[in-house]
């Protein structure tokens, strides 16, 4: 479910803005015409039930989110008419409709993803310039947790030699024990091409502050053309995040992730027969 188009977050990095989306003026956020009458007509006509996913191409809670409720409105026609709902942000708009989504989990799987990359606000506003800090994120995170709600973190990209840090994944880490979070699920690297990694590369070169000198030549160097751009740290990087999250009884394994947020409506299901 995209009901909006482009996106305002500015995220340097951002995987949305490659060609192949053809998305003109991308960081101007657009509402899709007629949006909630086709997800309506759309959940009516399905006969199974399924879970809804949204946030893969545009984050569902941005500027516009705030004022027009589309997000909101169609997560109401999810819950009356029985659907799950998966959503990946990195706004803390979306504690406004906690109450929609303790609706929905009454009857199907509820899971949010908030996309977290670096646990230092101030690198945070320079790769994600308009997104709601870290530290702010984790506070959401918490809320949503209190609640009860299936809730955890997509900790990707980390970029090469800019957020691969081993302090940036334990301070993640270790934070994400603190509020409760339920998984972790990681990408130790960037993906690039075409207008996104020369979009990339601009802002590395235009950083005001000179945090990314060299940097561009140093991905050229490293990476040439490739699309899938792993940290040169990746596999150390991933035995310590595995092993924090283990002692830590935090999930990262798809699978894992997806069994236990199923969990209870599988069973419950199995009763009525």
């Amino acid at each position: 479910m995209n009901i909006y188009r482009g996106c305002h977050h500015g995220c340097i990095y951002c995987d949305s803005r490659s060609e192949c989306y053809k998305i003109e003026n991308f960081d101007k956020v657009v509402a899709k015409e007629n949006a909630l009458e086709v997800i309506r007509d759309d959940l009516r006509r399905k006969v199974k039930k399924g879970i809804v996913a949204t946030g893969a191409m545009s984050d569902p809670y941005n500027a516009l989110e705030e004022k027009l409720q589309l997000t909101r409105h169609a997560l109401e026609l999810i819950s009356a008419t029985g659907f799950g709902v998966f959503i990946a942000t990195k706004s803390c708009l979306i504690e406004r409709d906690i109450d929609v989504l303790l609706e929905i989990k009454e009857n199907s799987p509820v899971i949010v993803a908030m996309t977290i990359t670096t646990f230092d606000d101030k690198l945070g506003k320079i790769i994600e310039p308009n997104v709601s800090e870290t530290s702010e994120r984790f506070e959401t995170l918490k809320k949503l947790r209190e609640a009860d709600i299936f809730a955890g973190i997509l900790l990707m990209p980390i970029l090469p030699f800019i957020n691969d840090s081993e302090e940036n994944i334990l301070n993640i880490v270790n934070e994400s024990k603190k509020v409760g979070v339920k998984f972790i699920y990681p990408y130790f690297g960037v993906t690039l091409r075409d207008s996104q990694r020369e979009y990339f590369y601009n802002k590395l070169d235009e950083n005001p502050d000179g945090n990314f000198k060299g940097l561009k030549e140093k991905y050229i160097k490293r990476f040439g053309n490739a699309y899938n751009c792993k940290s040169p740290n990746y596999k150390k990087l991933s035995g310590i995040f595995k092993s924090e999250c283990d002692k830590n009884e935090i999930l990262y394994n798809m699978s894992d992730i997806i069994k236990n947020y199923k969990l209870g409506y599988y069973y419950e299901q199995l009763k009525l027969f």
